[in-house]
This record gives structure tokens, sequence and C-alpha cells, in this order.
């Protein structure tokens, strides 16, 4: 049984909280939107938000389902150890459980955490230099990015205080050999984040790919970037505009995802 959710337009299930509610609807639409964007990779990688209200609880998609078909009710509720808590027939991803609950359980500004392996992020991660600071949208991360070495398929709980130290107190990761990592204390916080990131990778792969060298970015212009940056900018307010727009993109395009 549900009831209508007036300012949603869609149904939210009896007994849950609007905070919850609320959360699945921004988690199932930023889905939609890395969907849109080409930041899939089949049914694997994950994108996490904290429940609003519920120590220890998180939101994650599906494993089985494409990013195209997760919606707000079917997304996964758990806890830090991985046991499922919602009504689901759907299992989760060891993996993604792995890397998303440890950063979780130990930053606690961490309100969502979000993985990918687009071919251009996963490609800046194979390099042994790494993210060139040289262009338009790396030179707004200065000192906003950490690494961690590959280890294999990360589902070995060894590998935890690792990520963690090596994340340390920043907000992006590069593992390499493997993909870009994200977190925020909001949803469109840690979108902003990812998104600048992942338009760097792609300059830096296409301006490498000429064999000219880079024209270098000065570190006070980088300094003084990252400070000015909008997507950066307020930490309650990064990102909210940028993410507000292609949520409203997706409500014409892919509404079925606020079901």
């Amino acid at each position: 049984m549900t009831v209508l959710d007036t300012r949603t337009r869609t149904t939210k299930p009896v007994g849950m909280s609007d905070a919850e509610w609320q959360a699945r609807l921004e988690l199932a639409a930023c889905y939609r939107i890395f969907d849109h964007l080409g930041w899939v990779e089949m049914v694997f990688n994950h994108i996490t938000v904290r429940v609003p209200g519920e120590d220890g609880h998180l939101l994650i998609n599906p494993f089985g389902l494409m990013y195209d078909e997760v919606t707000a009710s079917n997304l996964v509720k758990i806890d830090l150890d991985g046991n499922i808590l919602s009504d689901s027939e759907w299992p989760i991803n060891e993996a993604g459980l792995l890397i998303h609950s440890v950063i979780h359980a130990n930053r606690p500004d961490a309100h969502a955490i979000m993985h990918t392996h687009t071919t251009a992020g996963t490609g800046v991660a194979c390099l042994r230099s790494g993210l060139d600071p040289d262009n338009f949208y790396a030179a707004q991360l200065h000192d906003m990015v950490s690494y961690h070495d590959f280890e294999g398929v990360t589902v070995d709980p060894e590998e935890k205080p690792r990520l963690v130290a090596n994340l340390g107190e920043r907000n992006l990761m590069i593992l390499r050999n493997h993909g870009l990592l994200a977190l925020g204390p909001t949803l469109p916080a840690a979108f902003s984040a990812l998104w600048t990131l992942q338009r760097a990778c792609e300059i830096q792969l296409a301006a490498q790919s000429s064999g000219e060298p880079l024209m270098p970015v000065t570190l006070d212009a980088a300094v003084r970037s990252t400070r000015e940056s909008f997507q950066m900018g307020d930490r309650t307010q990064a990102g909210r505009t940028l993410f507000t727009a292609l949520r409203r993109r997706i409500d014409r395009i892919a509404p079925d995802y606020a079901v």
C-alpha cells in the first residue's frame, strides 16, 4: 500500500520516512544522470548515500540492474556490514560494499560516495604520473586528489585500513589502475567533484594524445582556481545548481526513476 507524496508527485511506501524517500529520489535520479552521461560499467560500480536519521544505514543500487533500471523504490537499504534491511529481491555487490562501507564508517562527513570506471578516469588511473594539473578542470582540484595503489578486486577486508589511510581528509581519490572515487557532504557536492575530475581526465588524455607538451598552469593560478571554483564552492551548496539542472533533464527523459 502506498500514499501520494504531493511534493514529488510519486508514491511513497507506507512507513518510510519522508527524509528517506527524498534521499531515494535524489539517489535514483543520480543513477539516471550517470547513465545519461555514459558513466556506466554494465551492472557494476556504485553510488551510495546515508539514510537520513538512521545511523549506519546506507542506500545502494541492486546488483544486477543497469543504471537505467534503478528506481527510488528498488534501491537497497543496508547497514555497514552489508546486511540488507529493506524488502529486496536483489543482492548487493561485495566489492562495492567494501569500498563504500569502510569510507562511510570512517568519514562522518561522507553523506554520498561515488565510484566509476569511466574510460578516461581509468585511463588516467593507469598512468604512472596520474592526474596532470595543467588543464582548466585539473587546476580546480589542487591538493584535493589522493591515490590508492591497486591491490586487485576490492574484496579483501585487509585492504580497508590502507584505503582509508590513503584517502585521508580528501574528497577525491584515484584508485590506481582502477578508476575514480568521490565523496561529499551532499550528493550534489560529491557529483560536482567527480564531474570536475572526470572532465580533467578527459581533457588530459585528449591533450596528451597530440604528443605535444602541455602548457603549464602556475601553482598560484591552481590555488586560486580551486578556491574560486563554482563547482567546489560552499560545501553545503557545491554542485547544487549543476545537479538540479541535470535532474530536470532526467525528469523529462526518464521520469520512471521516481517510482
